[in-house]
């Protein structure tokens, strides 16, 4: 029996001929990630280490490890400015030089970076400290998030031990209607399966539609997969991978692994793409799934275009599409998911749109996301928002609700004042 694309990269990656969902494995790293919230928590766990007589002498390998500085800036207070420079020193002591620093060029959000500087390539083992490093397996890649004594280990040695996931496939096939974009489809599925549904996990997703979609698109599968309780999120990489990453690597041979034809999967799951409409995520769950037009006229009192799922610069274009020409009801707010993709909306005039619509651009962040800062939400205000999680207190005050929806769902309803969908504009 053959293996899936994620068996065969953790197969690769253990030295084993061949691996099957249940096998504990011990796996080389290829690259690793921290940012300015996992990243004073490893050091943390060194700290406690070195108490115990543990020295962290030299890191395994400063070159495949990078930082990202995304959730507290701008600097909300003084701890997270604290952070930043803990993290700085650090970077340092270990020299590590990929290290996207805030205020000083290319930087955002690291599951934006880690695709959008082509950090990650396929076949890749990448681990980083944060739960949605899934994004990245969108290449063709194995990415899962880790926690910081995990981190730490992987800083240290570059190996850390994966029980092998069992793999899901997710067919979506047929005619994607106009206004259907990759965030309709993955609610989709996580309200077929529920926020438990993939629980360590492999999710894989084929078919033509899938074929079809640009990179960018793909990256907000598999981002949300991990609202599935998904391990890893994965896409056989094809041509428009290799363009992609082309784009920002040159001619740099791409190492393209594929699943066995025989490969055996735990469940197939197998959507007609026509059948889907414009959706959102009710509070208080990613699963709690309907079409908008089930609670059209819902008002609500901002709308938010960022994140790592609905800041890349196709879902900027997405929303400028609607945005064009028309105003805002409600306060809008657009961040894009890095400083690149932000100079880019900038030169094919999409921001010039938003301003225009009345929003605000602000700077690539996490904040207004993990209800951190920069537009957090107050008591029992509502937001349709294009983020990935909406559970009690996530955007800001425990009594606000977030309805999670597309860049084209939640263009129009800040054009309204109320949850709206596009085709009905």
């Amino acid at each position: 029996m053959g293996m899936t694309l994620t068996e065969k990269i953790l197969a690769h990656s253990s030295d084993s001929k061949t691996v099957t969902p249940g096998d504990i494995i011990f796996s080389n790293v290829d690259k690793a990630m921290i940012h300015d919230v996992s990243g004073p928590g490893v050091i943390k766990v060194f700290k406690e280490l070195e108490k115990k007589g543990y020295k962290l002498e030299k890191l395994w390998d400063p070159d495949r490890v990078w930082i990202s500085e995304d959730h507290f800036v701008p600097a909300s207070d003084r701890i997270s400015a604290d952070n930043v420079i803990q993290l700085t020193k650090w970077a340092q002591k270990y020299g590590i030089k990929k290290h996207f620093k805030y205020g000083m060029g290319q930087y955002g959000i690291c599951h934006t970076i880690s695709h959008e500087e082509g950090l990650v390539l396929p076949g890749e083992v990448y681990v980083g400290g944060d739960s949605h490093t899934n994004t990245t397996g969108a290449i063709g890649a194995f990415s899962a998030g880790l926690g910081h004594t995990d981190i730490a280990y992987v800083l240290k040695h570059g190996k850390i031990w994966f029980k092998v996931p069992e793999t899901m496939l997710f067919k979506v096939t047929g005619k994607k209607p106009d206004y259907v974009m990759a965030k309709d489809i993955i609610l989709n599925i996580i309200s077929d399966i529920g926020t438990d549904g993939a629980n360590y996990k492999a999710m894989q997703f084929s078919g033509n539609v899938i074929d079809d979609m640009e990179m960018e698109e793909r990256f907000t599968l598999t981002n949300m997969t991990t609202e599935a309780g998904a391990k890893n999120g994965i896409i056989e990489p094809d041509s428009t991978t290799v363009d992609y990453l082309r784009t920002r690597l040159g001619a740099l041979k791409f190492n393209l692994v594929k699943g066995d034809p025989d490969a055996e999967f735990g469940e197939v799951f197998e959507y007609d793409c026509e059948e889907m409409e414009p959706s959102v995520a009710k509070p208080y769950s990613p699963e709690n799934v309907v079409p908008v037009r089930d609670v059209q006229g819902t008002e609500i009192d901002k709308a938010y275009i960022g994140s790592c799922t609905g800041a890349k610069l196709s879902d900027l274009r997405s929303a400028a599409k609607i945005l064009e020409g028309k105003k805002v009801k409600v306060r809008t707010e657009v961040l894009p998911a890095a400083q690149s993709i932000y100079m880019k909306a900038i030169k094919e005039g999409l921001v010039t749109i938003f301003m225009e619509s009345g929003a605000v651009i602000g700077p690539p962040t996490c904040g207004a996301c993990c209800g951190a800062h920069m537009g957090v939400l107050g008591k029992d205000e509502i937001c349709a928002s294009t983020t990935n999680r909406n559970f009690p207190g996530r955007m800001g005050n425990v009594t606000s609700q977030t309805y999670l929806a597309s860049p084209m769902v939640v263009a129009a309803s800040a054009i309204t004042g109320k949850l709206t969908d596009p085709r009905d504009l």
